[in-house]
């Protein structure tokens, strides 16, 4: 794919100089970049990396003396991370995904595929299920019975996706990822020791001899639109309602939500993020890498966890939480400082013994 500078300024509303016929037929970092490349240098801290390449054309930070640069055309901006998201949509060529149905793709007759559509190698659609236009299908992908997917899904290679799994438009899966395998859910004939622990905080007690008994999950998944679920990522469907995602929620790498989890509009959850079952999650909530999350218990909107959090309980809203178990981010700053000075403590406390 190629762009002109100016095409590239237009595509990310925002001004540039210089000679915006330059064409360019992708990006790179500034000490690599070679003449048919846009060097992205956002920054004065890459003003160097452009004296190593051999770029004609860069992506600069607002007021850069371009010319001094050695550049035959800038493109300025003032937000980088937003503009590289811009520049990225614009140069991703996505999928080598051929148009139309692969011969040894396995489309059930009474599934509807829209027009548009592109499925790849050994896909395989189920019984009644529903994929919208222009949906892209990688290889070796399955598609349970009566699933529905939206308009414009990109769904990378090896997803699974479950019977009956409800699904809105513009959804990517990344590879690997599992939309709809069955909840955790287990119970014993009697208590068992996790419950008794549960209930004495600490003490398992007596139990009898036995074994778990399997709670079949009846329910199902629903997504929203303008969803993303990355790759090796995990959400169990209900045992009598759906699991639920909002709109526009982004879910990184190995993130687990279990059963009966409802999640919000526009979350953000970072790689290995685990939600326990039946917990619900407000609006625009971020979860940073490895946070952990009770079962049962509510998170408000636009709450952010530190990485690593361990929450146990309930989250206001708008409450910014870091450790285990997590706290108010202060809180725990102070929790920490006070840990530090214990050791010292300590010995000044036998010195005066």
């Amino acid at each position: 794919m190629s762009h002109t500078v100016s095409q590239i300024a237009t595509a990310l509303g925002a001004p540039f100089e210089g000679d915006g016929d330059i064409v360019v037929h992708g990006a790179a970092e500034p000490q690599t970049a070679d003449a048919t490349q846009l060097a992205v240098a956002m920054s004065e801290k890459y003003a160097p990396g452009l004296a190593k390449g051999h770029a004609r054309a860069a992506l600069v930070w607002d007021g850069a003396d371009w010319q001094a640069l050695g550049l035959e055309a800038a493109i300025f901006v003032q937000r980088a991370r937003l503009a590289m998201s811009g520049l990225t949509t614009l140069l991703d060529a996505g999928p080598d995904i051929e148009p139309g149905l692969h011969p040894t793709a396995v489309i059930h007759p009474s599934a509807h595929i829209a027009d548009g559509a592109a499925i790849g190698p050994f896909v395989v659609v189920g019984r009644d299920a529903r994929i919208g236009g222009n949906a892209r299908i990688a290889s070796h992908v399955s598609i349970g019975r009566g699933a529905q997917i939206g308009a414009d899904a990109m769904i990378l290679e090896g997803v699974r996706i479950g019977h009956h799994v409800q699904i809105g438009d513009r959804f990517i899966a990344q590879p690997g990822c599992v939309i709809g395998g069955d909840g955790f859910s287990f119970v014993t004939p009697d208590k068992s020791s996790v419950e008794n622990a549960r209930a004495s905080l600490g003490a398992v007690g007596a139990t009898s001899e036995q074994s778990w008994v399997r709670i079949h999950s009846l329910g199902t998944v629903t997504i929203g639109d303008d969803v993303e679920i990355g790759a090796n990522t995990t959400v169990d469907r209900g045992t009598l309602r759906a699991t639920s995602i909002g709109h526009r929620t982004k879910l990184d790498n190995l993130v687990m939500i279990g059963h009966n989890v409802e999640v919000g509009d526009d979350c953000l959850f970072c790689s290995q993020v685990g939600i326990a079952g039946s917990t619900r999650v407000g609006n625009r909530v971020v979860l940073a890498g490895q946070c952990g999350v009770n079962d049962n218990i509510f998170i408000g909107d636009d709450v952010v966890a530190g990485g690593a959090s361990k929450i146990f309980t309930n989250a206001p809203a708008g409450r910014v939480l870091l450790g285990y178990p997590a706290v108010k981010m202060e809180t725990h700053i102070e929790m920490q400082k006070a840990a530090r000075r214990l050791p010292r403590f300590m010995k000044a406390q036998q010195d005066k013994a």
